[in-house]
């Protein structure tokens, strides 16, 4: 069975002829197969989209240079510009200092002379038997300018708003169970009777340790009147430490 397919197959796969004594034979052959057309080339759109960005990207980017470079330029010129107006100004004002009007509008004319109408004092701690408070007004950093020291006090040269500030510090070497702690500062004034309180602390101190140190400090605006004499008090002056950067008092006219 298997033989006789082969000869089958064999038999369909030759050509088929017909013969005529008259014609010529004619060869029947399969149709050559038609090969498929080639495939139509379209251009790649996205490679031209490609180069268009990057085209209008370089555009942009060498407007945007072309403006900063612009910026720049019209930068340097207006600074070249107010260098020349600053060095008129300059010119000018130099000019003006020289003259002695423009000296006494400015207040630049006898700085000595303002300089020694300054009213002020500061005085340092001083180690002192009795009340008030004595204080040091020569050494160190105390001095008096127009305000007279005296008798323990600071006379007032000059009527006016004064500042007048006291600083004392209390300390001690033994410690009580409650010890009373009292900063006061007062005036004397020829107008009135007695001694009038400006500023004062009072506060009760627990001490803890054997050694103990407390700060106060007073500070204020008053309006004082020529020859008013200013003081401090204290509640022991046998607690105050007299060190000139912790206990010290002054006043300078407004």
């Amino acid at each position: 069975m298997p033989n006789m397919q082969r000869e089958n197959m064999r038999f369909a796969q030759q050509p088929v002829f017909w013969m005529n004594q008259h014609e010529r034979p004619i060869i029947l052959t399969h149709p050559p197969m038609q090969h498929a057309p080639p495939p139509l080339n379209f251009p790649d759109f996205r490679k031209k989209r490609r180069k268009d960005g990057t085209c209008t990207f370089l555009v942009i980017i060498f407007l945007l240079v072309i403006l900063a470079l612009a910026g720049v330029g019209m930068g340097t010129y207006k600074i070249l510009e107010l260098q020349k107006e600053l060095g008129g100004i300059k010119e000018y004002s130099s000019d003006a200092l020289k003259s002695p009007s423009s000296a006494k509008l400015m207040g630049m004319e006898n700085l000595s002379e303002k300089k020694g109408s300054m009213l002020a004092a500061h005085v340092t701690g001083k180690k002192s038997i009795g009340l008030p408070l004595t204080w040091e007004d020569e050494l160190g950093p105390a001095f008096t300018a127009g305000i007279q020291y005296k008798n323990r006090g600071l006379v007032v040269n000059k009527t006016g708003l004064h500042f007048l500030y006291s600083s004392i510090h209390f300390r001690g070497d033994n410690c009580f169970k409650t010890v009373e702690l009292t900063h006061t500062v007062y005036k004397k004034s020829a107008r009135y009777p007695g001694d009038i309180k400006l500023m004062e602390n009072k506060e009760d101190h627990n001490c803890i340790t054997k050694r103990w140190g407390r700060h106060s400090y007073l500070g204020a605006v008053f309006n004082l009147t020529s020859y008013d004499v200013v003081y401090v008090n204290v509640s022991n002056a046998s607690l105050v430490g007299f060190e000139e950067t912790k206990t010290f008092f002054g006043l300078y006219k407004l």
